[in-house]
């Protein structure tokens, strides 16, 4: 068995903060990953109610102690939905200044040898709201472009997927159970991912930015999210 390491940075949907399985979409991909013959080491490091800068300030430190030079790791960001809630009549943080964070990280990690891969952020029950977390995803994939990063938007396929807008709207307005997290891991496994973790590290390292980020495809997932 190879020394696979997944590192798992962000908020609550990270976490998975809702779902009484416990499992979450980080749980589901991690479960998928050894049913196709890759095994790994899955680190949930999960912040609820994080930002981009509060989880840009941390991953580093937290990072290290995981990692040894000879293990295949790699780390899967995903976080804006917090970013993008208004308090005291601005949002907690500006798009600019996610986008930094965002980038740093990704700098970050291409300075330690990381593979990185960000899932953009989901929707909640605020349409005003959810028109600023699809600004900031569209963001995100351009920051990701720019360097070259897989990014996977899911905000516009979930805000079309009944299960996931129907579980948020009966828990706490962000947060789905069981069947909102399959959805979601449904979204990511379709987009890829499989490709990209069975795909040698040094292949992925400093590869050019592509022309549009690697993006999951809505209607395939269509019969399984309604």
């Amino acid at each position: 068995m190879s020394d696979r390491r997944l590192l798992f940075f962000g908020d609550s949907l990270v976490a998975g903060v809702g779902d009484p399985t416990g499992r979450g979409w980080v749980g589901r991909v991690v479960a998928a990953s050894f049913e196709n013959g890759l095994p790994l080491t899955g680190y949930n490091l999960g912040v609820r109610g994080e930002t981009s800068e509060q989880v840009a300030g941390r991953w580093r430190d937290e990072a290290l102690p995981r990692l040894l030079p000879e293990a295949d790791a790699r780390i899967v960001v995903s976080f804006g939905a917090n970013d993008t809630t208004v308090e005291h009549g601005r949002m907690r943080v500006a798009p600019e200044r996610s986008c930094a964070a965002l980038a740093g990280i990704l700098d970050g990690a291409a300075a330690l040898g990381l593979v990185p891969q960000v899932i953009g952020p989901a929707p909640v029950d605020d349409p005003q709201q959810n028109e600023r977390i699809q600004a900031l995803s569209a963001s995100f994939s351009d920051v990701c472009s720019n360097a070259g990063v897989r990014f996977i938007g899911v905000v516009d396929q979930l805000l079309a997927a009944p299960i996931w807008m129907t579980q948020v709207m009966a828990d706490d307005g962000a947060h789905p159970a069981a069947e909102g997290y399959e959805a979601l891991a449904d979204l990511i496994l379709a987009a890829g991912w499989t490709d990209w973790l069975r795909a040698e590290r040094s292949k992925l390292l400093g590869v050019p930015a592509r022309d549009e980020p690697f993006v999951g495809d809505p209607e395939a997932l269509a019969q399984r999210l309604d």
